[in-house]
């Protein structure tokens, strides 16, 4: 059984559009380098039929594993959500999590192993609107109380767009995994305020050094800042 501690984070990346509106992936691969995370959860990806964007770089490095998970198609590509890993992946799927006419929005659920574990992990980004992100939750919630497979743990990470903190889809979560959810503000990035990106494992999982690094590249890469943290067993 591995015993290393995994690094987990989440970064929603803006199309890799910084606070001074510049179009710069090079400086988000840079971010990237720094969390050197095993598990990352990507949200507002774009990605381009000539393959020549951030995912593609990360499909080119060995060791890496990168699952997509489109919300729109465009004319130039796919935008959404994307989860690298280091892990070996088992098994994957793509959650619809749209609503109504609102923007549409899913999540990516894969079973990772690590060492003699199997790790579940969704990666997401839910709605603007409260109501949005009320059945958003309950549909999240429904697929992690039905799934079939044995796994020993489950992590739960993204950009949750919840800025109220006692609001109906965090303590439905809280609840959900005994606890855990806290975070440092992400957003915004040069000022951070609110704590829209989270993560969240359930027992024998734990999560430890959970952070949100805010170096002057961060600062600038995105409106968001990564959030990371590690992920040990009980």
């Amino acid at each position: 059984m591995s015993r290393r501690p995994l690094v987990v984070a989440t970064y929603n990346i803006h199309g890799c559009v910084g606070t001074d509106g510049c179009f710069d992936p090079v400086r988000v691969r840079a971010v990237l380098t720094g969390l050197d995370a095993d598990v990352l959860a990507l949200q507002e990806v774009e990605t381009y039929h000539h393959g020549d964007d951030l995912l593609g770089a990360c499909r080119a490095r060995a060791g890496l594993q990168v699952i997509s998970g489109p919300t729109l198609l465009r004319e130039q590509g796919q935008y959404g959500n994307a989860l690298i890993t280091r892990l070996p992946v088992l098994d994957y799927a793509l959650i619809d999590l749209s609503v109504g006419q609102r923007e549409a929005r899913s999540a990516i659920r894969a079973v990772l192993a690590h060492g003699d574990r199997r790790l579940a992990v969704i990666a997401t980004h839910l709605g603007l609107r409260p109501a949005e992100r009320r059945l958003q939750v309950r549909r999240l919630l429904a697929v992690m109380q039905a799934a079939r497979e044995p796994v020993d743990a489950t992590v739960l990470l993204g950009d949750f767009n919840e800025w109220f903190l006692w609001g109906r889809p965090l303590r439905w979560l809280q609840r959900h995994f005994a606890g855990g959810g806290t975070a440092p503000p992400t957003f915004p990035s040069r000022c951070p305020l609110f704590r829209l990106d989270r993560i969240w494992a359930s027992a024998p999982a734990r999560l430890t050094r959970l952070h949100a690094p805010r170096t002057a590249l961060a600062r600038r890469a995105s409106d968001h800042l990564p959030l990371a943290c590690e992920l040990r067993w009980s």
